[in-house]
C-alpha cells in the first residue's frame, strides 16, 4: 500500500495523467504536496511535493473559459501533466502551496508560429544569413 505525503487534504477529484497513455484516478491536494493514484493499478502513483515544484503550467483556452491540462515543471524530474473535472478549482487549491508567480500560462499553437517567424527565443540566428 503506498503511503500519502500529505498530512492535511484539501481537494480531492477524478483526474488523468497523461505520462504516456492516459491514466485515470484521483488527485489530491494537501498540504505537503500534489498526488495522483490510479485507479485500475495501485502501483500506478505520482507523488510531487510542493518543494520539489518549479513552475505549474496551464493551458488556457477561450479567455479562461476552458482549462483542458496543466502540468508541473519539478526541480529534477521534468514536467508531469494532469487534466480534471474542474480544473478551476484544483488550480485554486493549488494556489495556496505555490507562489501565484509560479503558475504562467503556456503558450498556444499561435504563440508558438509566431515565435518561429519573428526570432523571439532563437539561440543562433546566423543560420538564416
Amino acid at each position: 500500500m503506498v503511503q500519502s505525503l500529505n498530512t492535511k487534504v484539501d481537494l480531492v477529484m477524478d483526474g488523468n495523467s497523461h505520462m504516456g497513455l492516459t491514466d485515470y484516478g484521483k488527485i489530491m491536494v494537501g498540504d505537503k504536496g500534489f498526488e495522483f493514484y490510479d485507479d485500475r493499478n495501485v502501483k500506478n502513483f505520482i507523488q510531487i511535493p510542493w518543494t520539489e515544484v518549479n513552475r505549474v503550467v496551464v493551458s488556457v483556452m477561450f479567455k479562461g473559459r476552458w482549462i483542458p491540462r496543466y502540468g508541473f515543471q519539478t526541480k529534477k524530474n521534468g514536467t508531469f501533466t494532469f487534466s480534471s473535472k474542474d480544473p478551476k478549482k484544483v488550480l485554486r487549491a493549488i494556489r495556496v502551496y505555490v507562489k501565484p508567480e509560479h503558475i504562467v500560462r503556456s503558450l498556444t499553437f499561435f504563440d508558438v508560429i509566431k515565435r518561429a517567424f519573428s526570432g523571439k527565443g532563437r539561440k543562433n540566428d546566423n543560420y538564416l544569413k
